[in-house]
């Protein structure tokens, strides 16, 4: 495994660990830290694969989606949960009103759903 890419699931993990730590204080936080540690992950894969990642969210779900497109070990669900991600990111970072308060899922399932990614994209660079 390339130091990059050791780097960026390093940083994953520590993601998932401070959403889980911070889901019981301000749960928005928790799941836009629960997206990063998935993003890092794609970001970790994308690099040990072509030596190169990609610098803006799109490009790495892009890039994360073409890598994995006929790999089994990542499901369909693991490439929404970036796109969701996102979404969760914008909700975090920038919902202000009572009408951003939704999405697509909660922060607890966001981060079982980065749990979830995270150890799929392990089992890949095993």
């Amino acid at each position: 495994m390339k130091p990059e890419t050791a780097n960026a699931l390093g940083r994953a993990r520590q993601c998932l660990r401070d959403a889980a730590h911070i889901l019981p204080v301000v749960p928005r936080i928790a799941a836009r830290e629960a997206y990063l540690a998935a993003f890092q992950a794609a970001q970790a894969l994308i690099w040990e694969r072509t030596g190169r990642v990609s610098k803006t969210h799109r490009g790495v779900r892009a890039q994360f989606a073409l890598l994995t497109r006929d790999e089994p070990r990542i499901s369909h669900d693991h490439v929404l949960f970036l796109a969701h991600g996102c979404e969760i990111k914008s909700w975090a970072d920038y919902g202000t009103g009572p009408q951003d308060q939704v999405i697509p899922i909660t922060p607890s399932e966001a981060i079982e759903a980065a749990e979830r990614f995270i150890e799929a994209v392990q089992a890949l660079l095993a």
